[in-house]
């Protein structure tokens, strides 16, 4: 393990890289807009430890989108969010969750990985701050290429 964690605080809705016990970065972010909660089906942000599993779209260009963890070839524009203002957009890099806590976020109805929550780049940089997601943790396009950068998988998150 590399000794990297990342804290991700509900009620600030800040997430924070540590290295060993020092804070290294922090970035605001957006996660639920239904609070908490690790059911399947509850568009909620589930809780307690997990781990990176996977890291996906090294090199494809800031703003590119995702559908099912593959880059389409698509870059979200301007024109696209007038185009399609509700959607769930998935952008520019992708770190994969995996809970860690059988029963609570590891199997079942309460898998975070089999419920496909990411860490990953928005659009939506003015809901920064506040809930808004739909159980994912949302980060400014320039802020995940930073924390992509400086996590792995098997690092730590920790979301409270």
């Amino acid at each position: 393990m590399s000794g990297r964690t990342i804290r991700v605080d509900l009620s600030r809705q800040t997430l924070t890289l540590l290295e060993g016990s020092h804070d290294v970065a922090s970035y605001r972010i957006s996660t639920a807009a239904a609070g908490a909660g690790e059911r399947e089906g509850s568009l909620q942000t589930p809780r307690g430890l997990h781990e990176i599993r996977e890291k996906v779209g090294a090199g494809e260009p800031e703003g590119a989108v995702f559908k099912a963890r593959r880059a389409t070839g698509e870059l979200c524009t301007p024109e696209c969010l007038r185009a399609e203002p509700d959607r769930d957009w998935i952008l520019t890099r992708i770190l994969w969750l995996g809970g860690l806590e059988p029963g609570r976020n590891l199997g079942g109805a309460v898998d975070t990985q089999a419920r496909h929550v990411y860490i990953h780049g928005t659009p939506h940089h003015a809901a920064l701050g506040s809930p808004a997601s739909h159980g994912c943790i949302r980060m400014s396009n320039t802020d995940v290429l930073d924390l992509f950068d400086r996590v792995e998988p098997g690092d730590r998150v920790q979301i409270q």
